[in-house]
């Protein structure tokens, strides 16, 4: 068949291009221009290939289905529901919450942290400028905690002063940790203006002791002898200068063993302090229970319960430290008030002293009877109370009664002999007691159970 004509012209041109594009191939045939059949050469209109859409896999119902793995997402793009996020911390998730608060035009007020209660501080003391009374006190550690409480006592009293000279893991054995005889002396040539002196030592004195070449055991018969000669020896730097000691004995250890070597000495000690003239004051009774061994706790000065003793069994805490401190200032303050010195008056008081002059019709206070008597005469007199009646004296023992003697009655039988019983009442005694036959039931008694009559 023969095509002629425009028509046919046409389709052998579309024929050869259509030729030509598969020989060339696509990216040639996209870049040729091709006739529109109207006399006009136009370029293909290009359109990239879609995507093949994804196939689901079939699954039948006895087949397991693979786990759905998490998709990588895009930054640029919110995440979806079902899409895996990672977990943020809390804070930051509070904080995106606050501000998206504040952005509704809400107040976002967080709670102001509370501030640090205030804590009192005890005020400093004040310097004590020229004591009329200084306390050295020497010894081991027990003595510098013993010295710690005496500077409590006498911490507001600007007219006393307590010096430490202790010093730890000392006694009157180890000379060659410290001589304290030599100390003493030394100390007292440097210092003439020491009033008392408070010695406490022993606690570390329960070992052997060197005498020359020997070395005594402790507590032996020769030990005892070295060990009063060095109380004596360090008694005598005392009382060569004129300064009267206060010795404080050792108190109970936790150690049974230690304990009874202290009491032996603090025997010791206490033999020579009183033949030196001086003051021995015992504070065993204080730290001990009622059993008279140690006790770690105990009431304190004011009365309640509290801890005295460190764990070491030896030492004291601050409160055991100011209870053995209140018998050395019991006994410093007897030395104070025999040697003429005045203890310190209230403000009400402090006005009137030998120094100032006394008002008009007053008289000069000159010691504490003085003002004793100044405050009974200001007091009114009150009435005389009535008298007690007498109450009868007792004599101091009764009457002396053998152990041995039979007491006997006034008919002349044995007291503590079978009673005797005669009639019918001895006969129902002696069958109700010896053969236990209940007696028969009496009208209106209580064992009378009989069915009364009319």
């Amino acid at each position: 068949m023969r095509m002629g004509g425009p028509t046919g012209r046409t389709l052998s041109r579309l024929l050869a291009w259509g030729l030509l594009a598969g020989l060339a191939g696509p990216e040639t045939a996209r870049a040729q221009y091709y006739d529109d059949g109207y006399g006009t050469r136009r370029p293909p209109a290009y359109r990239p290939a879609p995507a093949p859409e994804p196939q689901r896999q079939f699954y039948w119902p006895w087949e397991d289905r693979p786990a759905a793995q998490p998709q990588a997402q895009d930054p640029g793009r919110p995440a979806y529901r079902g899409a895996y996020r990672t977990p943020r911390p809390r804070r930051e998730r509070e904080r995106e919450r606050e501000v998206a608060h504040s952005r509704e035009g809400r107040s976002v007020q967080r709670p102001k942290p509370r501030p640090a209660p205030a804590v009192a501080r005890p005020a400093a003391p004040k310097p004590k400028t020229d004591p009329h009374v200084q306390v050295a006190v020497f010894g081991d550690s027990l003595a510098d905690l013993l010295g710690q409480g005496l500077d409590t006592v006498y911490e507001a009293n600007p007219d006393v002063v307590v010096i430490r000279r202790a010093k730890g893991d000392s006694g009157l054995v180890r000379k060659d940790v410290i001589d304290w005889p030599k100390a003493a002396e030394d100390y007292l040539k440097a210092n003439p203006k020491v009033t008392y002196a408070v010695v406490m030592v022993g606690a570390n004195d329960r070992q052997p002791l060197r005498d020359g070449d020997q070395t005594l055991d402790p507590l032996s018969e020769r030990w005892r002898a070295v060990y009063r000669d060095r109380v004596d020896a360090l008694l005598k730097v005392f009382t060569d200068r004129k300064v009267p000691v206060v010795w404080v004995g050792e108190p109970p250890m936790k150690s049974e063993a230690l304990s009874a070597d202290i009491t032996s000495l603090n025997e010791i000690a206490r033999d020579r302090v009183q033949r030196a003239g001086g003051v021995y004051v015992d504070i065993w009774p204080a730290f001990v229970d009622e059993s008279n061994r140690y006790a770690a706790t105990g009431p304190d000065l004011e009365g309640r319960q509290a801890k005295l003793r460190t764990a070491d069994g030896v030492h004291f805490t601050q409160a055991g430290a100011r209870k053995a401190a209140h018998f050395a200032d019991v006994e410093i303050k007897r030395l104070i008030e025999a040697k003429g010195g005045t203890p310190a008056l209230p403000d009400a008081v402090s006005t009137l002293t030998p120094e100032a002059p006394p008002a008009a019709g007053l008289p000069k206070l000159d010691d504490d009877a003085a003002i004793d008597r100044l405050i009974t005469a200001m007091l009114p007199s009150l009435p005389e109370p009535p008298g007690i009646p007498a109450l009868p004296v007792k004599p101091a023992a009764g009457p002396v009664l053998p152990l041995t003697r039979n007491e006997v009655a006034p008919n002349g039988t044995l007291v503590n002999g079978r009673p005797r019983v005669e009639g019918e009442a001895g006969y129902t005694l002696e069958r109700s007691l010896t053969r236990g036959v209940a007696p028969p039931p009496q009208p209106g008694r209580a064992d009378d159970f009989r069915w009364p009559r009319g």
